[in-house]
């Protein structure tokens, strides 16, 4: 029996409508946050007011958070480091000459190349969805300027390259953690079972595919274009209006007097970052390949161990290394001193405390969803009117109103794992189609919701505004989406 019922969907979808038409995303999440507590204190004004500053304090309880938080601001000490020592300038300069031998040549369009490039990078860090969307955002915001290509574009191309290509190559914590729920379902071969559910996991594939016809076809339509249009014609990479995710002393940084601009300066901090997470995740997750995989050989712990790693121990260690490195890199090369990187670094976290801020309310919001039972509330109401031929279909959509909701897919797998594989196993529905359309859905809400943390992030790595990059993206969504759902109907029909 749900204590709260209907209530309790009202402090996250009231917090989400605000923040879209107001764009104070701050003062609507903090609404939503103080509007659940009030709820549970039974409408207590001190009592709930009380709950709401103690909630945000608490987020700091769980290591997990914390750790993602620090990440978030540290990354900001890297990113200007990298804009500081001409490495950016660097990266602009060698790509561009590419691309100009590349148009002579073969007569090809510059945007189309850089925004194909940003995808595939985004495709190809799969090991870690913060770390893909923090790697195209710093390596192709400068390209992208350059280019007059609207930041909500590359904020897109960000968000729609990490997370579906984690879910789809699951070799990383994404997949050791469905893996987890499939276990706990009852599920003696979780890894098999994942793996013939990735084939019908539509929406995902589909968002891939759709970003490379958006690039490739150039028929942006709806915000999108009206974006597109602004910085072609004006020049304008951002709305008159807009509050960019990172502040401009982040992305308005002078080069060293003096410094050669040197692309490596850029590339060698990414590269490093990028591959401390396999090293990382294998590290924390070694000791239960040690204690599961006692027999197997090096490497097959070796990948076993990334499975089981823990991915924000990964993420803040990766960032801290490279900082660490990039300054050992930049001091041997005589282009800054201690003092100044330290002030830098500190200038770096200062620019980054809007979305340290905005990360620890999404993360309290979240809590106050679980404390609620948003989630199970949704999807047990769902579960009352459904048929066998509607499972695939109801699973993904449920799925999608409680990400969206949430702003956590990882939650919605949590809950709609345990709620549809037995669901599926007593209406005798296809077991590997209703796992595949709850992790759909909760990677198409997700997308399309304004307090995810992979939303945030990509608003942040583009220097995007968050409103904005959710306005352009949502009618992007919405068409793979509809037609992922429209599959598990046709599925479930003919099933």
């Amino acid at each position: 029996m749900h204590e709260y019922g209907i209530l309790s969907i009202l402090p996250p979808v009231l917090a989400i409508i605000l923040a879209i038409r107001t764009k104070q995303v701050f003062v609507s999440l903090l609404f939503g946050i103080w509007l659940g507590w009030l709820i549970i204190s039974d409408f207590n004004l001190l009592q709930g007011s009380l709950d709401t500053v103690q909630a945000l304090v608490d987020v700091y309880k769980d290591p997990g958070n914390t750790r993602t938080i620090m990440f978030c601001a540290l990354v900001g000490a890297l990113i200007i480091f990298i804009q500081r020592s001409g490495g950016v300038e660097g990266f602009i300069i060698r790509v561009s000459r590419l691309l100009e031998k590349y148009e002579s040549k073969k007569g090809g369009s510059n945007r189309i190349i850089v925004q194909f490039l940003a995808w595939l990078t985004g495709v190809l860090i799969f090991v870690e969805s913060n770390i893909s969307v923090l790697t195209v955002g710093t390596l192709y915001r400068p390209l992208f300027d350059k280019l007059r290509i609207p930041r909500e574009k590359l904020a897109y191309i960000a968000d729609s390259s990490s997370a579906p290509s984690s879910i789809l190559i699951p070799f990383n914590g994404w997949g050791a953690y469905i893996m987890g729920l499939l276990a706990a379902a009852g599920f003696s071969d979780p890894f098999a079972t994942m793996f013939r559910a990735i084939a019908f996991n539509f929406y995902p594939i589909l968002a891939l595919v759709f970003v490379l016809f958006i690039i490739f076809s150039r028929r942006d339509y709806g915000p999108m274009a009206r974006a597109e249009k602004r910085a072609k014609e004006e020049g304008k990479l951002l709305a008159d209006d807009a509050q960019p995710m990172i502040a401009d002393e982040l992305t308005d940084v002078e080069i060293v007097e003096g410094v050669t601009p040197k692309a490596y300066n850029m590339i060698i901090p990414i590269v490093v970052m990028v591959l401390m997470m396999p090293i990382m995740l294998s590290y924390t997750g070694w000791e239960a390949a040690l204690e599961n995989r006692p027999e197997a050989g090096f490497f097959q712990k070796f990948f076993y161990a990334i499975g089981q790693g823990s991915g924000s121990t990964s993420v803040l260690i990766a960032v801290i290394t490279s900082t660490l490195l990039t300054m050992i890199l930049y001091r041997a090369q005589g282009i800054m001193r201690m003092k100044e990187m330290v002030d830098l670094t500190l200038k770096g976290i200062s620019g980054m405390i809007p979305l340290a801020l905005l990360m620890m309310m999404a993360f309290a919001i979240g809590a106050v969803c679980k404390q609620m039972e948003t989630g199970q509330f949704v999807a047990d109401v769902a579960k009352e009117w459904l048929s066998p031929s509607f499972v695939p279909l109801i699973v993904f959509v449920v799925s999608c109103f409680i990400a969206f909701s949430t702003g956590t897919s990882w939650g919605t797998f949590a809950i709609m794992i345990a709620i549809a594989v037995p669901m599926a196993q007593n209406m005798e529905a296809n077991i590997y189609i209703t796992i595949a359309a709850a992790l759909g859905g909760g990677v198409f809400g997700d997308h399309c919701s304004p307090i995810s943390d992979t939303t945030i992030l990509s608003s942040m790595a583009s220097a995007s505004d968050h409103i904005d990059h959710v306005k352009t993206q949502l009618p992007y969504a919405l068409i793979p989406g509809s037609i992922a759902a429209l599959l598990y109907l046709i599925i479930g029909l003919l099933g």
